[in-house]
């Protein structure tokens, strides 16, 4: 081009690739990832430059936001410092909420099993299975959150896509459930037979309660881990604040 022409003049014809001063830090990092670019450009409302962002300062914007959503997603407050500089009341400041909070939750577990004693009583070999079967549905829904909140941060769906996850989710439940509960009921059929445990004379009704249970309870923790953070970021808040031990206590 020629030496003494506008910078315009020599660039394509699309528009140049700008980001506005308070934009979010991780929306520089997803121009910069998806245009393969070694910084651009800041650029105020008028048009004029204030400066540019790199790929080093990008690069230390995601560590520093992976390493925060990694900790919520852990069940606690984000933490500021490297984890041997914290001080001990610090950290106990960090945790203790969420721990509270969640155990609090899971008092009402309690409560829904009391209003099905009698049931249980005719069948106490059933609450063998109960830690069992409320983990699958928490391991369940905390798969598909942290799938839907990786894929809302990378904008590979939006809030308006909610319904084609739930589409998508209550299938994969219940072949997920199918899978448990057919584990569950080989388990339970090998036991018996074998002699390693009594299941008592209605063992294949047993196995089928379990195995029912499981296809019922991971499609539920399913659908509910991946629509909480549509949810969350509907109403505001950081999808990640979706927490797998939140996730779990839920289900």
């Amino acid at each position: 081009a020629d030496p003494h022409a506008n910078v315009l003049t020599a660039a394509p014809a699309r528009k140049p690739l700008m980001i506005a001063p308070e934009a979010d830090r991780m929306e520089a990092a997803r121009l910069i990832s998806r245009y393969d670019l070694l910084a651009v450009a800041v650029v105020d409302g008028p048009g004029h430059i204030l400066g540019i962002v790199t790929v080093d300062d990008v690069i230390d914007a995601i560590v520093e936001e992976s390493t925060e959503d990694a900790q919520k997603f852990g069940g606690m407050e984000a933490i500021d410092e490297p984890y041997l500089r914290i001080g001990f009341g610090e950290m106990i400041k960090k945790r203790a909420g969420w721990l509270c909070a969640l155990f609090l939750s899971e008092m009402l577990t309690a409560t829904a099993m009391q209003s099905y004693q009698s049931e249980l009583e005719k069948a106490i070999v059933l609450t063998l299975f109960i830690p069992l079967i409320m983990s699958s549905g928490g391991n369940s829904g905390s798969q598909a959150t942290s799938l839907l909140i990786r894929s809302l941060a990378l904008h590979e769906v939006r809030l308006r896509d909610w319904w084609r996850v739930a589409v998508r989710e209550v299938p994969t439940g219940i072949v997920l459930g199918s899978i448990l509960g057919l584990i569950g009921i080989v388990r339970i059929a090998l036991w018996q037979t074998m002699g390693l445990f009594d299941y008592g004379p209605h063992w294949g009704l047993v196995a089928a309660t379990v195995g029912a249970t499981l296809i019922g309870i991971v499609t539920f923790g399913s659908l509910c881990g991946s629509m909480l953070p549509f949810v969350l970021k509907r109403i505001g808040f950081d999808p990640a604040s979706a927490s797998a031990p939140f996730v779990a206590t839920l289900v």
